[in-house]
């Protein structure tokens, strides 16, 4: 008796990771397939207070943790309070875990960004912020246009013109932050309890790059 043996198709691991198929329901992106130049689809642009629009777009650096394209916030407009955002479209979520490759490149007012959540419009959501110019991490919250200190004060080292991993770990009202896989300190706020967007966030005039995002609802 013969047995027939089931067909099975393999597909790269790359290929796999590079789209989030082995984390499902979870999103894995490196802005690899889009084009140079230009925005990425699938991504709203917003912009948190004052100041002209911001310039997002898809540049290559061959130092990125995916090379070689990388998502580039490249306007430097020193205007204060200015948080140019960008929000990743088709997910919501209120518990998960979000993270990404940062590179501070440059900014005479501030060397800041970071990632975004819970984002209901461009006045209200939370956000931690690694800045390299105190090499410092904060996180805050943004209600009615208005910022206010969650959690700040922790020194950690945040390179210019390198990348560092940070990370939100978000469940319920608590958080955890983390630096290269480190916890750096958690807190709790109950401002906003539902699901909302995620995204990436830049200070004032800071022109940062952005690799590898990762969002894993929970």
């Amino acid at each position: 008796m013969r047995f027939h043996q089931p067909c099975v198709m393999f597909r790269p691991i790359g290929l796999l990771i590079s789209f989030g198929l082995l984390a499902s329901p979870g999103r894995v992106i490196n802005f690899d397939t889009y084009s140079p130049g230009k925005t990425p689809p699938g991504w709203t642009f917003a912009a948190t207070n004052r100041g002209g629009p911001a310039r997002w777009e898809v540049v290559k650096d061959q130092t990125a943790p995916t090379p070689p394209y990388v998502l580039a916030q490249t306007s430097s407009e020193a205007v204060r309070d200015r948080f140019p955002i960008a929000i990743l479209d088709g997910i919501s979520l209120r518990d998960g875990d979000v993270s990404v490759r940062i590179k501070p490149v440059s900014g005479n007012e501030d060397q800041g960004g970071g990632l975004v959540w819970r984002y209901r419009d461009p006045n209200n959501y939370y956000l931690v912020r690694a800045n390299a110019m105190n090499n410092s991490i904060a996180v805050f919250k943004i209600q009615d246009g208005r910022r206010s200190v969650l959690r700040s004060g922790v020194r950690h080292d945040i390179p210019l013109n390198r990348w560092s991993l940070l990370k939100v770990s978000a469940r319920g009202p608590r958080f955890q932050i983390y630096v290269d896989h480190r916890r750096v300190m958690e807190g709790q706020d109950s401002t906003f309890t539902e699901s909302g967007k995620v995204g990436l966030l830049t200070l004032t005039d800071s022109v940062m790059y952005f690799d590898d995002f990762r969002v894993y609802p929970k």
